[in-house]
């Protein structure tokens, strides 16, 4: 039974945590201040340490320095109700594991300390070797433990999924550079995440910065930090990522979008293994592992004129192609309990699953926003069903779009991209309101299910067209879907 210290001088969280870890199957002991807790831990065997970085005589970072001088290899995260990201990267420096903000989510502080010991197995992270032959053994046990310890989007049991799986086992413990190309919504952070925490590296920070969202003026200050009185506005010296990750690993998604002489700063950057603040000229260790990611593939990129070739070649050490959900149909039911757990465990509800006409439009639609779209959907659609099983009439336009499209009668097509049925309608009022669904359905195809331009095209209010979705929704389920849409 793992063993778990709790440093916190409020009594009432300490005997909170102690009941809940101790229910999961976890023997606890709690000190109220920091020199209780270090006498603890001296006099008895922990495997994880919880300590609050704001106590009395001393602070958390204190704490975590005292605790890693009698144990180098103590687990320890810390716990604030201050969310800042320099505090965090700082307890982090000095070994933190990571920390987690207050108010606590049993779950998720459970799954922190899951997380935590299974990173510190030996073989969850180190190849293993052949004792006579020195060479590192199939990347495929390794692959297992990332499964069994990762975040939401590396679930799945599709072959292409499994593909990513070994990859990540194979370049993990190296120091190469990796591209993670992919769409959006496929993950590409969390594959980057995963790597992180399966190297050597882990113990140190993980950053995490979007390109397309650093303007041209600033990137190279957030980047690699800034000194006071350097540019209109650097009103005091600021830290870059680079200093930021220091020891650990820096995640540059969508790359493509720096500035041209960012790439070039950064290009010196990567092969000096220096860098200077923006304004400065005193050089600073640029200990630091990039792993980089592109939704377009960075060697068209470069002969287009948007990258660098140079940068890509120093980047292109190993790639990781992630799939779109709409290639590996077979994650879909593994995704989407998942995802409806999650969204129930949030909304504090207790919801049955999906019937089969959900899965089945799950199965056809084609996820253009991949899992952070699924997620979402499955979010909505558990927020909407009071109970019970979900159905159809929860989710998206775009989604019921396809409802039928596995129908013994599909639809077929004029030629010129609009619908005709084969159901022919039972009366008058069900030959207009299918008409007029029709009508709806090719607008939306045409907007790309852009409901605010569908009702300028339709010359409706953008409420009327829910309402006659809705009502032709009803209507369709009580006749069992005789419509068909392709």
């Amino acid at each position: 039974m793992k063993k778990i210290l709790i440093i916190d001088d409020d009594a009432d969280m300490c005997r909170l945590l102690s009941h809940f870890l101790q229910r999961k199957g976890f023997e606890t002991d709690s000190a109220p201040t920091a020199s209780k807790g270090l006498a603890k831990f001296a006099e008895g065997h922990f495997d994880l340490v919880l300590c609050d970085f704001r106590l009395g005589e001393k602070d958390g970072r204190d704490v975590l320095q005292e605790i890693k001088k009698q144990d180098p290899a103590a687990i320890v995260i810390i716990i604030t109700g201050y969310s800042d990201i320099k505090m965090a990267v700082e307890v982090m420096r000095y070994g933190a594991f990571d920390y987690i903000t207050k108010p606590l989510i049993p779950e998720e502080i459970l799954n922190l300390i899951n997380k935590a010991l299974t990173s510190r197995e030996p073989s969850a992270t180190k190849p293993v070797q052949d004792n006579n032959t020195n060479t590192t053994a199939s990347p495929t046990w390794n692959a297992k433990k990332i499964i069994l310890s990762s975040e939401e989007y590396l679930v799945g049991v599709s072959p292409k999924t499994t593909d990513v799986y070994k990859q990540v086992a194979l370049v993990a413990p190296t120091e190469y550079s990796v591209i993670i190309y992919g769409e959006s919504g496929t993950g590409k952070e969390v594959i980057a995440q995963t790597i992180h925490d399966s190297s050597n590296r882990k113990n140190k920070p993980f950053m995490a910065v979007d390109c397309g969202t650093l303007s041209r003026e600033l990137a190279a200050s957030e980047l690699f930090g800034h000194i006071k009185g350097s540019f209109t506005g650097a009103l005091g010296d600021k830290e870059g990522m680079f200093e930021g990750a220091d020891g650990g690993t820096l995640f540059l998604d969508e790359v493509s979008n720096l500035p041209m002489d960012v790439q070039i700063t950064l290009l010196r950057v990567i092969q000096e293994r220096k860098f200077k603040r923006v304004g400065s000229n005193k050089d600073l260790p640029a200990d630091v592992r990039v792993i980089v990611a592109s939704n377009e593939n960075l060697q068209d990129s470069y002969r287009k004129g948007k990258f660098r070739e140079d940068l890509y070649h120093r980047f292109n050490e190993f790639s990781i192609s992630l799939p779109p959900l709409r290639e590996r149909k077979e994650d879909i039911a593994l995704f989407g309990a998942f995802f409806l757990d999650k969204a129930c465990k949030e909304l504090g509800k207790q919801l049955e699953g999906f019937d089969e006409e959900v899965m089945q439009l799950f199965q056809s639609y084609s996820w253009p926003g991949n899992l952070r779209e699924f997620r979402n959907v499955i979010r909505r659609a558990a927020l909407l069903t009071p109970s019970g099983l979900i159905t159809a009439n929860v989710l998206p336009w775009e989604i019921i779009g396809n409802l039928g499209k596995e129908a013994e009668a599909p639809a077929a097509s004029n030629g010129n991209g609009h619908i005709i049925h084969s159901h022919p309608p039972r009366d008058l009022k069900d030959a207009t309101s299918q008409a007029e669904y029709e009508t709806i359905m090719n607008v939306l195809k045409e907007v790309k299910f852009n409901k605010t331009k569908a009702a300028e095209l339709l010359k409706i209010d953008r409420k009327t067209l829910y309402n006659k979705m809705r009502q032709y929704e009803e209507s369709n389920q009580s006749r069992k879907h005789d419509v068909s849409v392709k």
